[in-house]
């Protein structure tokens, strides 16, 4: 899309990086995530309106330190720093900053000594968030403080003739009170720019540079019935019409009626060329007697391939692949810090398409986060159904049944799956929960049915709260509603005696078991 208004963020390994996208994004302005060591010539091709420094686990002052080209600072680009980015600006404009003995975590007073820029129509003091152990020792020439706390004298500071300004704390937390008004003031009084970065808009830009780049062409799409899938393939078919195909891969892994769900919203409702590989003798027969987590993610990405080129190469005319990659994937592809949640959020693939393919991508998603593709599929029309459908792993249930994955297996745990998610939907609860789902454990339990010994599965329950899966706790479900799912499982799905509740957090725990 092209965007008049742009922000760039220097990322400089911040687990809130990706937060400050958002916030700036939520504010309608377009943002986007670079490497920290971005050069002036490609910031001069993008031509952002501002510039933000994000925080950083590091120290400016260590000998490894990551910090931005000098030349950036000659650009006059408005720039704001964030935490590790305020003491970027201090330390690359001669002044000093050094390990401080009144380390600051958590909620701290700020009190605001000026309010003009960014603490613009702010009150004189407020909460704020802080996460710092180095503090500013010394002011660089041309810099004055605009605001402290009581254990920090400088905590926000000001260079006004060059728009720069820093902050020590991160005004894109919740926990900072007003830390949204601090950031649009930053972006409209400082950058001057505008709100007009919108999904209609986008939606309408997308949809005619995917028709110019298709032209006559045919598209092959990977669809999995969920969301990021899901809304790809009804842009690129907003832009081409029946020159998509789609191709949905039946590993034999799925939840119950889920590949007759897909076919049904897609190819009956929305009228799209589906192409339904069958594919799950294919898959068992490789997970034969596998029981290692690694090697069952190994096996199902490489088989998943394999099917998919297959039933690619039948397309005549294929030309083009699409895909549902999101911008969390491609800041992780490109930040030379790796980023806090690049090893987590990789330990659900099933490994990328094939590579040998010669299609060339088609990423309608690649600048935007999962709660702005829902926006898309919303006005594309999505039923809730899809759009607000709970995670499921790229790996289905084989990594959900604890040990080997064989048809008696995966056929148990459909049955007791079904019956949580139908219960957590009868309760309203469906939509507030991040994840809900059984897991079928390696062992059997002995019971007591009719008055009958029995030596039965046993099944675990997860439930877990999380606002992006990075974190998660536990759901206190109401014992009634823990009742009648136990008393379902057990009584209705047959070879389970025995029903237990997980209640670890992630961290320590994932959320998913395997």
């Amino acid at each position: 899309m092209k965007n008049k208004d742009i922000i760039l963020i220097l990322d400089f390994g911040s687990q809130y990086t990706q937060l400050i996208a958002r916030r700036v994004r939520e504010s309608k302005v377009f943002s986007k995530i670079v490497p920290y060591n971005i050069s002036a010539e490609e910031i001069v091709k993008i031509n952002p309106k501002g510039i933000i420094l994000s925080g950083g686990p590091a120290s400016v002052y260590d000998e490894d330190a990551p910090l931005p080209r000098k030349e950036i600072f000659k650009l006059n680009k408005p720039i704001l720093g964030v935490c590790y980015g305020m003491q970027i600006l201090t330390h690359m404009f001669g002044g000093k900053v050094k390990e401080t003995t009144d380390r600051e975590y958590g909620r701290a007073e700020l009190f605001i000594d000026n309010n003009k820029g960014i603490f613009e129509s702010l009150p004189g003091n407020l909460t704020c968030w802080m996460s710092h152990g180095d503090e500013v020792k010394k002011l660089p020439v041309g810099f004055t403080s605009i605001a402290h706390t009581l254990n920090n004298p400088v905590a926000a500071i000001a260079n006004r003739p060059k728009k720069i300004y820093g902050v020590q704390f991160h005004p894109e937390v919740v926990h900072t009170q007003r830390g949204a008004q601090i950031l649009t003031n930053f972006l409209f009084q400082v950058c001057g720019c505008l709100p007009r970065w919108t999904m209609d808009k986008f939606l309408n830009e997308s949809v005619k540079e995917i028709r110019e780049t298709v032209g006559d062409k045919t598209v092959v799409c990977g669809l999995s019935g969920g969301v990021d899938s899901s809304v790809a393939a009804m842009m690129i078919h907003q832009a081409i019409g029946k020159r998509l195909y789609c191709i949905f891969v039946d590993n034999g892994l799925l939840r119950k009626n889920e590949a007759l769900a897909v076919e049904r919203t897609f190819k009956g409702h929305f009228k799209l060329n589906l192409i339904c590989a069958q594919a799950q003798n294919r898959f068992l027969q490789r997970l034969k007697n596998i029981t290692d987590p690694e090697q069952k993610r190994r096996i199902i990405g490489d088989e998943f391939a394999k099917v998919f080129e297959e039933a690619s190469k039948k397309i005549k005319g294929a030309a083009f692949l699409g895909q549902g990659t999101l911008y969390p994937d491609v800041i992780e592809s490109i930040s030379p810090l790796g980023g806090p949640s690049a090893t987590i959020k990789t330990h659900h693939n099933v490994g990328g398409l094939p590579k040998n393919l010669k299609l060339k991508l088609i990423e309608p998603l690649r600048d935007l986060f999962k709660d702005e593709v829902r926006a898309i599929g919303k006005h594309l029309g999505l039923p809730d159904t899809v759009l607000k459908r709970q995670p499921f792993p790229g790996p289905g249930l084989a990594i959900r049944i604890i040990g080997e994955v064989n048809e008696e297996r995966l056929n148990i745990l459909r049955e007791a799956d079904e019956r949580v998610l139908e219960e957590i939907k009868k309760a309203g609860l469906y939509n507030d929960i991040w994840q809900s789902f059984a897991i079928l454990l390696p062992i059997k339990t002995v019971g007591v049915m009719g008055d009958k010994r029995t030596y039965e599965n046993a099944v675990a329950l997860r439930c877990v709260t999380s606002s992006d899966g990075m974190t998660a706790d536990w759901v206190k479900l109401p014992y009634e509603i823990l009742t009648k799912i136990s008393n379902r499982i057990i009584n209705e799905v047959a070879g389970v005696n025995r029903v237990v509740y997980d209640i670890s957090s992630k961290p320590p725990s994932t959320i998913e078991w395997e």
